[in-house]
C-alpha cells in the first residue's frame, strides 16, 4: 500500500507527464495476462523510441492528477482495470500500436483519450490510428518536393540525350556509306 507522501509524490509526476504530452489515451485491461502485457510494454518501447509510456495507476490517483488538466475530460473512464498509454511525440504511432494489440486481445479495450488537449472516444482513436504516422508524412512530404527537382532534371538533359542519339546515328549512317 502506498503512503500518503508516495502518492502525493505519483499524482506530481502524473501532472507533469500530462502536461508534456501530445496524447493520453485510456484503456480498460480487465481479463489480460501479465505476458500480453509484456509484449505490448515492449513493443511500444521498440516502436516509440522512448516516446510511449504505458503505465497502470490506482484510478483514484489517476483522478487527483488529472484534475486542472486537459485529461480531466475523460475522468469518466476510469473505471475498473484502467491503464494508460502516453506519447510525448508521434500520437498516431501510438493510436497505431494500441488499436492492433487491442485487434489481437479483445479484452483489451480502448475507451477514450486526449489528443493535442481534445477529448476522443474509442471510434476516434481507431480513425486516428488508420492515419499515416509522423515518419510516413515525413516520406510524403520529400517525395513530393523532390518529384518537380527529378522531371526539370530529366526535362533539361532529354534534348541533350536526343542530339547525341541524332549524331550517334548520323556517324554511323556515314560509316556504312
Amino acid at each position: 500500500m502506498l503512503t500518503r507522501t508516495q502518492k502525493e509524490e505519483q499524482v506530481a509526476d502524473l501532472k507533469d507527464k500530462f502536461g508534456r504530452a501530445s496524447c493520453v489515451y485510456v484503456a480498460g485491461y480487465r481479463g489480460l495476462d501479465v505476458e500480453s502485457a509484456n509484449v505490448l510494454r515492449r513493443r511500444l518501447h521498440t516502436e516509440g523510441g522512448g516516446d510511449y509510456e504505458y503505465r497502470v495507476i490506482k484510478n483514484s490517483v489517476l483522478r487527483l492528477a488529472a484534475g486542472d488538466t486537459p485529461i480531466a475530460d475523460v475522468i469518466e473512464h476510469f473505471e475498473g482495470p484502467t491503464a494508460i498509454a502516453i506519447s510525448y511525440g508521434d500520437p498516431v504511432g501510438l493510436a497505431k500500436v494500441l488499436s492492433d494489440f487491442a485487434k489481437d486481445n479483445e479484452v483489451f479495450d480502448l475507451r477514450a483519450g486526449v489528443l493535442e488537449g481534445n477529448a476522443v472516444d474509442a471510434a476516434e482513436i481507431a480513425t486516428v490510428a488508420k492515419l499515416p504516422s509522423l515518419d510516413q508524412l515525413r516520406g510524403m512530404i520529400i517525395g513530393l518536393i523532390q518529384a518537380p527537382a527529378t522531371k526539370l532534371v530529366r526535362l533539361l538533359s532529354e534534348p541533350g540525350g536526343q542530339l547525341a542519339r541524332v549524331v550517334s546515328a548520323r556517324g554511323r549512317q556515314e560509316g556504312d556509306a
